[in-house]
């Protein structure tokens, strides 16, 4: 059985004993091989740690800020659906967004206000950040290329949100688990993630005798040997 009875306890979890590379370690054990987004992907600060719930939103390019007598209603409104799906954010999840072009940010200052008003998570981001400070100040979990100032008002919109969404070929859907670190940022899979993180649990534990192993004078290898940890 898990030794976790909640998210909020599995979360706290994660950010009290567990990193990136060892849940990541154990999915390849798993057979889950393709979890780890592009690591263009990186933290807005170097120690922020994200954990929650995946909530998947759907970026497009567009090519005037507001069109009239369109097919696609969406088309008409000022940032499609962003607005929305911002609005949608529940407690612990995380605002995940892809389908856009890198030439213009997908977060800025005051969508933070509101994620975190709402008790999200976090974002990540496949594509830029603007409004850094006003970010780094909220001290919200931010994942993204970087900072980039140019708006996506006439330039992108929220198409859909709450679908699956791939990025590089890692698949995220709503509800499975989004972990980042300076490492990366992880996707495990709603089915997976009770062994998944119990399995990171023994073997980040199971580190830690390694170490102190090899902190003995014992070998690698002879560790290695021993532990089966490495």
């Amino acid at each position: 059985m898990p030794a976790w009875t909640s998210d909020e306890e599995l979360f706290a979890l994660c950010r009290r004993e567990l990193f990136t590379a060892v849940v990541g370690d154990v999915m390849d054990k798993m057979g889950l091989l393709r979890q780890f987004l592009p690591p263009r992907i990186q933290p807005l600060r170097f120690d922020m740690v994200l954990v929650g719930r995946a909530m998947p939103v759907l970026e497009a390019d567009v090519f005037t800020e507001s069109a009239q007598a369109v097919t696609n209603p969406v088309m008409a409104r000022p940032f499609g659906l962003m607005l929305h799906a911002l609005d949608d954010l529940k407690p612990r999840e995380v605002y995940i967004c892809t389908g856009a072009s890198p030439r213009y940010a997908l977060w800025g200052e005051l969508m933070t206000t509101r994620a975190r008003h709402l008790g999200a998570a976090g974002v990540v981001l496949d594509g830029y950040l603007r409004d850094t400070a006003g970010i780094l100040d909220q001290d919200f979990p931010t994942f993204a290329h970087g900072s980039y100032a140019q708006d996506q008002g006439p330039r992108g919109k929220v198409i859909d949100f709450r679908v699956p969404i791939e990025m590089d070929g890692v698949r995220i859907t709503p509800g499975d688990i989004v972990f980042g670190d300076r490492d990366g940022v992880c996707i495990v899979p709603r089915p997976a993630e009770a062994e998944a993180f119990t399995r990171a649990v023994e073997k980040v534990r199971g580190e830690h005798l390694v170490r102190q192993a090899i902190e003995g004078g014992m070998s690698a290898s002879a560790a290695f040997e021993k532990y089966g940890i490495m």
